[in-house]
């Protein structure tokens, strides 16, 4: 019989990528896949998991379906709070970048900070309109327990340049599904792609 060949590593740089959540009864699963030069959906690029009820947010990205090869994570330095700061870790449990919620910028148009190798960047919500219809949503009795209607995205710019770094765009479907592509070719693939789930599994916070 022969075996399946070695999840390989993941990739470091990549332009676009998919992320597809999937809830289940006990864990967030996100699947972040390829780009095909079509547009299309291509091979699953890592397998991404957040447990519920956890005391220290983390999430585990798997190199393959099967889980048989943790590939990087992200995990807060702090208990939940709105503002903990989040280090991107490589396969080994190194720091390989980070990122965190700006509290204050946040409350009117959320933001967010990212660091990593060569990359410092700014992430807002790219409407500032929808970003405040959102929060009157959420204030308004019996629609805060339902999903937001509405679609919103997020552009992440260079802190001294202005520069394109990464873009997260959410898609219409049942499920959350965003395009994210990565201009900047200094953005590790792994870092992206953290950022990319914290921007769903975390945006409520």
């Amino acid at each position: 019989m022969t075996s399946s060949p070695a999840p390989q590593p993941a990739p470091v740089v990549v332009p676009q990528f998919f992320v597809r959540q999937r809830v289940t009864m006990m864990v967030n699963r996100y699947e972040v896949l390829a780009a095909n030069p079509d547009g299309s959906a291509g091979r699953l690029l890592a397998l991404a998991e957040q447990k519920r009820m956890k005391l220290r947010e983390e999430v585990v990205f798997f190199a393959d379906a099967g889980k048989s090869r943790r590939a990087f994570s992200f995990k807060a330095r702090q208990r939940l709070d709105v503002g903990a700061e989040h280090d991107v870790l490589d396969e080994h449990g190194q720091p390989i970048g980070y990122f965190r919620k700006a509290f204050g910028a946040s409350l009117l148009r959320s933001t967010w900070h990212l660091s990593a190798p060569g990359v410092e960047a700014v992430g807002r919500e790219r409407n500032p309109f929808i970003a405040v219809l959102r929060r009157v949503w959420n204030f308004i009795p019996f629609l805060d327990a339902v999903p937001v209607p509405f679609l919103f995205h997020f552009d992440f710019t260079d802190s001294r340049s202005g520069a394109p770094v990464m873009s997260s765009q959410k898609r219409i479907g049942l499920r959350d599904h965003y395009t994210v592509t990565v201009p900047d070719p200094n953005l590790d693939f792994r870092v992206a792609a953290a950022m990319a789930v914290a921007l769903d599994a975390l945006q409520s916070r």
